[in-house]
């Protein structure tokens, strides 16, 4: 069964079982009771990323809580996305959009990676959890991405998974297009790598070019911000050997 996007969605960190109610957050509720005037029987969808889509009946516990109660699975959990998306941090808002949209074009993991011109110091986490989990509400989409502990790229490289194919953005490549690189791809597990504002350093790329399991590649031929390369690259990986092909 496909998604009902004309119903409310809501993540909640609870096994769903049909009749046995789970407790929506505080902001939940007030979203539900205040801003959305929803009452006792009112209808939303609930996920938890592990049990399916349900739907469920509001049941008011009080003007500031409310309880969620499962009627019946709407959607089984379908397995999750095994994209492994890889990024170097951004400032607030650009990062927040970038991991969104990676959400929505079916990143299953967010590996926050620190290279020689990343300029963000910190990563909030927890932010880009809360992200990750936003885009899943909005889009129908049922697994929640993981966002992993940061990395310093030399590690990233260091610890890769065998059998993994690692696509990263190379601005500096001879042609404008990805897709003659990645048709030659025969890994069906799939990493992509975008680097920071100011791009990978000649270091960095030297040495991703000499890896085996490294494929790089062009995004045409303007120079795009990095949050729209993501989106550009991952659009293009999913087009030619995703889900969407």
């Amino acid at each position: 069964m496909r998604a009902n996007y004309k119903m409310q969605r809501l993540f909640v960190p609870h096994r769903l079982t049909a009749g046995e109610p789970v407790e929506a957050d505080p902001q939940q509720a007030h979203y539900l009771l205040n801003v959305m005037r929803m009452s006792s029987g009112s209808e939303v969808l609930v996920f938890n990323g592990q049990d399916g889509e349900w739907l469920a009946r509001l049941a008011e516990a009080g003007k500031k809580k409310a309880q969620l109660v499962p009627v019946a699975q709407t959607r089984t959990q379908p397995p999750p996305p095994d994209l492994l998306y890889c990024f170097a941090p951004l400032k607030q808002g650009r990062i927040d959009y970038m991991v969104q949209k990676a959400v929505e074009m079916g990143a299953g993991r967010l590996q926050p990676v620190i290279t020689q011109h990343t300029q963000m110091s910190t990563v909030g986490l927890d932010r880009l959890q809360a992200n990750a989990i936003e885009a899943a509400e909005q889009c129908g989409i049922l697994a929640i991405p993981k966002v992993a502990q940061v990395v310093k790229l030399d590690r990233l490289l260091w610890e890769w998974e065998p059998g993994r194919r690692l696509i990263f953005c190379d601005e500096s490549a001879d042609s404008n297009n990805p897709t003659e690189a990645l048709k030659a791809v025969s890994e069906s597990k799939i990493g992509l790598l975008v680097g920071p504002e100011g791009g990978f350093s000649d270091d960095e790329r030297r040495q991703l070019k000499t890896l085996p399991y490294v494929t790089p590649i062009p995004l045409g031929p303007r120079i795009l911000r990095a949050d729209t390369a993501a989106v550009a690259a991952l659009a293009v990986i999913q087009a030619t050997i995703g889900d969407w092909h």
